[in-house]
C-alpha cells in the first residue's frame, strides 16, 4: 500500500458490513487510525478482529447515527483512541422499499432518521473535532437515487438527496477552515440490501442490463472512491458529486 491516508484518523459509521467494511479496511491499509462504528457492535467486533489480528489500527465502537448523543461519545472516543478526527465517512443508511402513499409514518422516520439525520448529526458532533485537526475530509454516501427517480422508495429518494444537498451546503460553510464536505453516490453494489431484495425475489439481477458495464458494483470499488475523496489526492474537491455506478445514471 502507499500510505496515501497516513497519520489520518477516520470515522467510519455503518462499518460492520458492506461499503462501511471495505471503508474501514481500504483507510486502514492506507495508514490510517480508524474508529469504526455501528449499530451492530456484535458483528462489528469479528470484522475488526480481522482487521487488527493483520496489524491495522481499528477500534469498533457501538453507534446508532441516529443518535445524537451517541454521536459524541463516537468523537470522545476517536480523540482518547487516536487523536483529533481528519475523516467522517457518514456511510450508514437504511433502504425501504414503499412508494408515496404505501410510506407510513414509522417507514418514513426510520428512513430520515438515519440516512439523513444521521449524517447531519455526524458532520455537528465531527466538524470542532476536524477543526482541531488543522482541516480533513468528510465522505457522505449518497445514491444515484439522490439523483434520478425510479417506482419505488419514496423515503430512501428523499434522504439521498438531502444528504447531496447538505453536502453542497456543509461544502460552502466550510471551505474556508480547510475541510472539504463531498459525496459518494453509488449505483448498484453488492450489499446486504441487494441480498435481500434477492431473496425476496425481486428482479434486481436483471438490471444488469441498464448498465453500461453490464454488473453492479463491488464494496470495495466504492471503498477506493472513499479513499479518493479522504486522501489529498482530491485537495482541490469539494462539494462535488462522485458517482460510481458502472455508467448507469449515463444512459438514464
Amino acid at each position: 500500500m502507499t500510505g496515501r491516508v497516513q497519520g489520518k484518523v477516520a470515522l467510519v459509521t455503518g462499518a460492520a458490513s458492506g461499503m462501511g467494511a471495505a471503508a474501514i479496511a481500504v483507510l486502514a491499509e492506507e495508514g490510517a487510525s480508524v474508529i469504526a462504528g455501528d449499530v451492530d457492535k456484535a458483528k462489528l467486533d469479528g470484522v475488526v478482529a480481522e482487521l487488527t489480528s493483520e496489524g491495522l489500527a481499528v477500534t469498533a465502537i457501538e453507534l446508532d447515527v441516529a443518535d445524537p448523543e451517541g454521536w459524541a461519545s463516537a468523537v470522545r472516543v476517536a480523540e482518547e483512541t487516536y487523536g483529533p478526527l481528519s475523516i467522517l465517512v457518514n456511510n450508514a443508511g437504511i433502504y425501504r422499499t414503499p412508494g408515496v402513499e404505501e410510506t407510513d409514518q414509522a417507514v418514513w422516520d426510520q428512513v430520515v432518521g438515519v440516512n439523513q439525520s444521521g449524517v447531519f448529526y455526524g458532520m455537528r458532533a465531527v466538524i470542532p473535532s476536524i477543526r482541531r485537526a488543522g482541516g480533513g475530509s468528510i465522505i457522505n454516501i449518497a445514491s444515484i437515487h439522490g439523483i434520478v427517480g425510479t417506482e419505488v422508495g419514496t423515503a430512501y429518494h428523499a434522504s439521498k438527496g438531502a444528504v447531496r444537498s447538505m453536502t453542497k451546503q456543509a461544502a460552502c460553510q466550510y471551505g474556508p477552515e480547510n475541510i472539504r464536505v463531498n459525496s459518494v453516490d453509488p449505483g448498484i453494489i453488492e450489499t446486504a440490501i441487494v441480498a435481500d431484495l434477492r431473496s425476496q425475489g425481486g428482479a434486481i439481477d436483471e438490471l444488469a442490463q441498464f448498465i453500461p458495464l453490464k454488473r453492479f458494483g463491488s464494496a470495495r470499488e466504492i471503498a477506493k472512491g472513499v479513499l479518493f475523496l479522504a486522501s489529498d489526492d482530491s485537495s482541490f474537491m469539494t462539494g462535488a458529486d462522485l458517482v460510481v455506478d458502472g455508467g448507469m445514471i449515463a444512459i438514464q
